[in-house]
């Protein structure tokens, strides 16, 4: 691909194109994509009315550049590989020509099911090639798929189909995930006694489990796609169409219907896919996320798919049925590039290096993060274990709302730093600002991570509350899209990404990232994960309380905690030592596995009356121990 980077030197060349000559950068880009009607315009719009449009008067449709164009060169070449829950289970894979086969059946599916252009969809399933699958039907005929995550309870499951009135669900009987069956139907069956909207509801067969069926409301996947015809035209589409709507926490506890568009979306997804991975055409390429989050829509379905390359899907989970199956699946299908959390690496690596070093890793060429910044200690055993000191780690910073990849090294082409973001992607015009809007400039500079310009993939709106999404981004600073996060950057202009700016605690005047003293707290040997949050303090204004899963042979407590405020002290110094340890079993973690840091401040602050909604946790129980044991 003409567009994709290859020397340090090509990306400061295009990364200054992109901001001096954004028109014809993006548009040349565009260009190499299969239209149905080229695009009058490349962008319009700013982030002072919050009114921003890329590729305008262009019609599409994004399954044809995921599947029709590959057609003719790679219908044969393989283009998903499904990884079953069971390590035994046989795998199941698809060519870009059977995948195109298979989206078109189901497109005709959702079709004859009464679904339209525009029309929403709630895809509540396990990880399956159906799920996949899915979402790539609904693009086919211009529905807007709402993935909720397989693991979400009924309530949340409710809350979405209503907000945005979906009128189909798809979902499974049952679930596999690690040694648990997700009774899915079942869920979805109590959450449908609120979704008025709800018509309709297709069943996938996955796990046999027994469940039951409402006359004229629920029917089996393979009775409805097994008698549809296997060619669908793809739906012409505005670049400006919806193409999904994404769920995601906001602070207030009510989640936000992210709406990304076609076009755009596209164009950023592959563009940043292509470079930051640096994928050819023989990558066999790995995301381990659930689709159910963005990370699983842009780069497991849609960014690989686009271009062209294999993407390996896996139902399980990282432990299961032991500490060895991400290894053993990576030498199973000679896996290139893969990504995932720094939850899981930090995990694994407390299992120890011989799950790691017993399986054969020679087909890796690239690792990658995503999800939360990854500590020092935790990049380092990725980079050397795993990766045997010969793959570039790429640490990846986007959001949502971002659509894909913002801040990364560019694998083996650019500089690479532990647990630094780095530097931004082409299009992509970083600000930091202070507290009172002040922008900062040079280097060795800490501050509010803001965006001064659109990219072609980012979020248009907050499904009809388009005030909201002005508030929530663009409020802070006028003119500017506030990402909530705080961020260094270092004497060579690489930028850190110290976590969320609420997560940045400022005791006795000096501002302290919350990643930065858990990055330290790691390091000490007794520590498997830690969780740090600010806590109004008497004196300092706020106090440092961290949260600890320790090894649980020791016994100990007190020397466990001298010890973390020894290695602290050494690794920042004293003033960045917790007032209050607690050590814990477990963390309040969604089921993407990210902290919810809001129930621990006020945990830390007192406040346990009222933490909230905690629907979407995967462990709710974990919260009464920490009420229990605050310190």
């Amino acid at each position: 691909m003409f567009w994709q980077i290859k020397s340090y030197e090509e990306y400061q060349n295009a990364y200054k194109k992109s901001l001096s000559e954004p028109e014809e950068f993006w548009g040349e880009i565009a260009k190499s994509f299969q239209w149905k009607k080229e695009f009058d315009s490349v962008q319009s719009g700013d982030f002072k009315k919050v009114d921003v449009k890329w590729f305008e008067g262009g019609i599409l449709n994004i399954t044809e550049n995921a599947l029709d164009r590959h057609l003719e060169k790679r219908g044969n070449h393989t283009a998903l590989i499904f990884e079953p829950n069971e390590e035994n289970s046989e795998t199941k894979k698809y060519t870009f020509q059977e995948l195109y086969t298979e989206v078109c059946k189901t497109a005709n599916m959702l079709k004859s099911s009464g679904v339209k252009k525009g029309d929403r969809v709630c895809l509540y399933m396990s990880m399956v090639p159906e799920l996949l699958i899915s979402l790539l039907a609904c693009a086919r005929i211009g529905a807007v798929h709402t993935v909720v995550f397989g693991g979400f309870s009924a309530k949340a499951l409710s809350d979405r189909i209503n907000d945005c009135e979906c009128s189909l669900l798809i979902t499974n009987d049952g679930g596999f995930r690690g040694e648990k069956t997700i009774p899915l139907k079942e869920i979805a069956d109590e959450a449908l006694k609120t979704c008025p909207s709800i018509s309709k509801v297709i069943i996938h067969r996955r796990t046999y489990s027994d469940i039951s069926l409402q006359n004229g409301r629920d029917f089996w996947w393979h009775d409805l796609q097994s008698s549809a015809a296997s060619e669908c035209p793809a739906e012409p589409m505005q670049s400006e169409d919806p193409l999904f709507i994404l769920y995601t926490s906001g602070s207030t506890g009510k989640p936000k219907g992210v709406v990304h568009t076609t076009a755009g979306y596209m164009v950023w997804g592959a563009y940043t896919f292509r470079n930051v991975f640096q994928i050819n055409d023989k990558s066999i390429y790995w995301c381990s996320a659930d689709i159910g989050w963005v990370t699983g829509h842009t780069y497991l379905t849609y960014a690989p798919l686009i271009n062209g390359i294999t993407t390996v899907m896996f139902e399980g989970v990282p432990n299961y049925p032991h500490p060895g199956r991400f290894w053993n699946v990576i030498e199973k299908h000679k896996v290139s590039h893969f990504y995932t959390a720094p939850t899981a690496i930090r995990a694994l690596m407390g299992q120890g290096d011989h799950w790691v070093e017993r399986a054969e890793l020679s087909s890796l060429k690239v690792l990658g993060t995503v999800g939360e910044p990854i500590n020092e200690e935790a990049w380092i055993w990725y980079h050397d274990i795993v990766g045997r000191k010969k793959c570039p780690v790429v640490d990846t910073w986007w959001q949502t709302e971002t659509g894909g990849i913002m801040i990364s090294n560019l694998a083996g082409v650019t500089p690479m730093k532990p647990s630094y973001a780095t530097l931004p992607l082409p299009g992509v015009e970083i600000v930091l600002k202070n507290d009172k809007g002040t922008d900062l400039t040079g280097n060795n500079i800490e501050g509010n991570l803001c965006i001064k310009r659109s990219w072609p993939g980012i979020a248009r709106t907050v499904f009809r509350d388009h005030d909201r999404f002005k508030q929530t981004y663009f409020s802070t600073y006028e003119g500017y899209y506030f990402t909530g996060d705080g961020c260094k950057k270092d004497e060579n202009g690489l930028y850190r990404i110290t976590g969320r700016v609420d997560d940045v605690i400022n005791v006795s005047g000096h501002r302290i990232g919350t990643a930065e003293v858990e990055d330290a707290i790691d390091l000490n040997p007794h520590v498997i994960e830690s969780a740090v949050v600010g806590y109004p303090h008497d004196i300092k204004g706020q106090g440092i309380y961290a949260f600890l899963i320790c090894d649980q042979t020791l016994l100990d407590q007190e020397e466990i905690k001298k010890s973390i405020l020894k290695t602290v002290t050494q690794q920042i110094g004293p003033i960045a030592k917790p007032d209050k340890i607690q050590i814990v079993s477990g963390l309040p973690k969604t089921r993407s596995g990210k902290i919810m840091r809001r129930i621990l401040r006020k945990i830390a602050s007192g406040e346990t009356e009222n933490l909230g909604d905690t629907s979407t946790l995967l462990d709710p129980q974990i919260v009464e121990e920490l009420k229990e044991g605050k310190v």
